[in-house]
């Protein structure tokens, strides 16, 4: 009899791996300072994946376990059949959790129509709740628009909504406290990123860089208590308080053991495998999602690329922008 094929994807380091992060677009509409600060030109990243190229590719990672897919960009509300994407990502046989990763420009027409499509969580990328700095931070004066997006995301019933918020240099004891304190009354989670040297922009990093520790120790002495770590949960550290709706995270890129739990692999909108964030290598799918193509050959091909997934973050880290990549 023949032996059946495996339905997990574990890496030489037996890391059992069964989260995606799907870039649907290279493109953006803001023009954020660590990532993309003199914009994205509509050509760049080449022509993301259809529709029924990601229904095989989503297909393929889900029967080799994967349970969970977040949509990223660029800005994947840029697509006009973001929504369509979303519905049939979310009836894939074995996909238990479709996520997303905006700016949340889109986020106030569109919220209701992705939670009845089957979006579950959603971070929305906001690093200022001072209007002036985040149109500087962003290039964009639309922080009332994403402020509204985010209360229809909570209105609509999406279960799981976070606010990514990277911590930069002017970033003040004011403006954490403001983050912290929405936290009071709406069931939000609010998440400290430390800034990534991820360009090849050493001179921005050096200038913007800052530790996340004192954010933890902010919480530590205002009464916060960590949470215990949940099976699949991603990297952040997530702090709760009595009396507040809502719970703070902090992620630190450089931490160790965040490499020693990865369950993740990255596909890019042109349909190029990312082993790891940082990663130099680029590993072609796109061939491997024509009709023709039997789907055991891209599962296949995923279970030998695996095997090269590294145990850390390289010391050489990619030079490209993180719209490319998928971050």
């Amino acid at each position: 009899m023949p032996v059946a094929e495996p339905r997990t994807l574990i890496d030489a380091l037996g890391r059992r791996l069964d989260y995606l992060r799907l870039s649907v677009t290279a493109r953006c509409n803001f023009r954020c300072s660590y990532c993309l600060p003199a914009g994205c030109a509509q050509s760049e990243g080449g022509r993301p994946l259809s529709l029924d190229e990601i229904d095989r590719l989503v297909g393929a990672f889900a029967a080799l376990g994967f349970w969970k897919v977040r949509l990223t960009g660029g800005e994947p509300t840029l697509r006009g059949d973001i929504v369509e994407m979303v519905r049939r990502i979310a009836r894939t046989p074995g996909i238990r959790h479709v996520g997303m990763t905006t700016n949340g420009y889109r986020l106030a027409s569109i919220a209701r129509e992705l939670s009845q499509a089957g979006l579950r969580s959603l971070n929305v990328s906001i690093d200022s709740l001072d209007a002036g700095r985040f149109a500087e931070l962003t290039g964009r004066p639309l922080l009332g628009s994403v402020l509204r997006g985010v209360e229809e995301a909570l209105a609509a019933g999406i279960p799981q909504v976070k606010v990514n918020v990277v911590l930069l240099a002017g970033t003040s004891r004011t403006e954490i406290d403001r983050f912290i304190g929405w936290t009071r009354a709406s069931p939000i989670t609010v998440r400290f990123i430390e800034l990534m040297e991820a360009t090849g922009d050493a001179a921005f990093f050096a200038r913007n860089h800052v530790a996340v520790a004192h954010v933890e120790r902010l919480l530590d002495a205002d009464g916060w208590g960590r949470l215990p770590r949940l099976d699949g949960q991603g990297p952040a550290t997530e702090f709760a308080r009595e009396g507040y709706a809502g719970r703070v995270g902090i992620i630190g890129p450089s931490r160790s053991e965040a490499c020693a739990r990865c369950n993740r692999l990255r596909v890019s909108s042109a349909g190029e495998l990312r082993l790891c964030l940082f990663d130099r290598r680029a590993i072609p799918l796109r061939h491997l999602l024509r009709e023709d193509t039997p789907a055991s050959v891209l599962r296949d091909a995923l279970r030998a690329a695996v095997r090269d997934k590294p145990a850390a973050f390289p010391d050489a880290p990619v030079r490209a922008s993180l719209s490319l990549i998928g971050g």
